[in-house]
């Protein structure tokens, strides 16, 4: 049996666990008879036959036996004179199989052949890994940290793949060092200078989405749908969910007792606030549950172009608002309608009172305590009353109880 020394070739092609028996033989095969192609001119009188586990080749010419003279064909047909000399027992129109030994090929051609092949299994391999996390896209996959750069992360996985995590992927408090284990969602896989490159990801939405559903068996099982999520990494998040199953709360699932499956999800997101928000179809209700956790006093809603106006007691604003304006931002993501919110001026009113005690320089003590008697200890109070309604219930004139309106009334008007 011919063979050449392929064991290399052949161990490269073994380390790619994934590359399977009928490819490796199609490609032997494909590399040899381009060999053969370029000796002999044609490859269809030859055999190629690979033993993959001991890395022998055997290439067999199959040719028909033919008259002497009558040869038309060297590749296809020999002579029965030339025949004989290799079987004596060979009769006119068998056929003959002969082997072709490798050094015939010659030694450039030999090693052009297992620089192709090599090139082969590469390309392979590259294809291999790309389907492999083309397939993992949206998954959640971990690495460890190669090589830390100013602009991105080397990691590499369990196979020693190499994965990159951008800067821009990466939460703002992220901080990484060499041998830590990261984990990171597969965002997209693309080849670049014909090289697999695997982009991670820990910013993006489904980055969050998987970290529920390992934590929440209800969302593992189908139970709880997510319904949608809009995150400012590292900041805050919003995540509205939705019940199958009427005898669950989504939001207390997620939650968990005393917060037992959030947290771990918030510390893997560097204290990234999370809401979770009950979903539901009347945008009034997921607009006021979006902006969580400012509380809203009344709001109008233009459902034809999108928008609403949100009203809010004066210390509830800056909630709505968030920091740096992030939590307005994600609930109109959320709902897909441009909120805007203001001041609930009819509310601040009511709220703004002024002790009775505040005007003891222009109000006598004794009428002071005279208002309080009745019931009146703040200046509104004395207002929301008509002057017939104060001289009945108390023991002062119109007169003074007009002048105590006045006065009152001035510093409202100050205001």
């Amino acid at each position: 049996m011919a063979s050449i020394n392929l064991i290399e070739s052949f161990t490269e092609f073994k380390e790619a666990e994934n590359i399977d028996r009928p490819t490796l033989m199609k490609v032997l095969e494909d590399v040899f008879k381009t060999l053969l192609r370029k000796k002999y001119g044609s490859d269809e009188n030859f055999d190629v036959i690979v033993n993959t586990e001991k890395g022998d080749l055997e290439i067999l010419r199959r040719r028909t036996i033919v008259s002497d003279g009558e040869v038309e064909d060297d590749n296809a047909q020999i002579a029965y004179s030339e025949a004989i000399k290799i079987e004596p027992d060979y009769q006119i129109g068998e056929d003959l199989y002969e082997e072709v030994e490798i050094l015939d090929f010659g030694r450039r051609a030999i090693l052009a052949a297992k620089q192709t092949l090599s090139a082969r299994i590469g390309d392979l391999k590259k294809n291999i890994l790309v389907k492999k996390y083309a397939d993992k896209a949206g998954e959640i996959v971990t690495g460890e940290v190669y090589q830390v750069w100013k602009k991105e992360v080397l990691l590499l996985d369990d196979e020693g793949n190499e994965l990159i995590l951008p800067k821009s992927e990466q939460i703002p408090t992220d901080y990484f060092k060499k041998g830590e284990n990261v984990r990171a969602v597969v965002k997209k896989v693309e080849m670049k200078n014909n090289a697999p490159l695997i982009i991670l990801s820990r910013t993006h939405p489904s980055f969050l989405a998987k970290l529920l559903e390992i934590e929440v068996p209800e969302i593992f099982d189908g139970l709880i749908v997510i319904k949608k999520i809009v995150r400012e990494p590292g900041e805050r998040a919003k995540v509205a969910v939705e019940s199958y199953d009427d005898r669950i709360d989504p939001v207390g699932a997620c939650v968990g007792m005393k917060g037992s499956r959030i947290h771990g999800i918030v510390r893997e997101l560097r204290n990234e606030n999370i809401d979770i928000i009950n979903y539901t179809t009347n945008i009034q209700l997921l607009i006021q549950r979006s902006l969580t956790p400012a509380r809203i006093s009344r709001m109008e809603v233009d459902s034809e172009n999108k928008y609403a106006s949100v009203y809010l007691n004066p210390d509830q604003v800056s909630l709505a608002i968030g920091k740096k304006g992030v939590n307005i931002k994600l609930a109109c993501e959320l709902t897909g309608f441009e909120i805007d919110v203001f001041r609930d001026e009819a509310q601040e009113q009511a709220e703004f009172d002024i002790d009775l005690e505040e005007f003891s320089d222009e109000i006598e003590e004794w009428i002071i305590d005279e208002l309080k008697r009745i019931g009146c200890d703040t200046a509104r109070s004395v207002l929301e009353l008509t002057t017939e309604e104060l001289v009945r219930r108390s023991d002062l004139e119109e007169e003074t109880v007009q002048d105590i309106r006045r006065i009152l009334q001035e510093e409202f008007d100050k205001e």
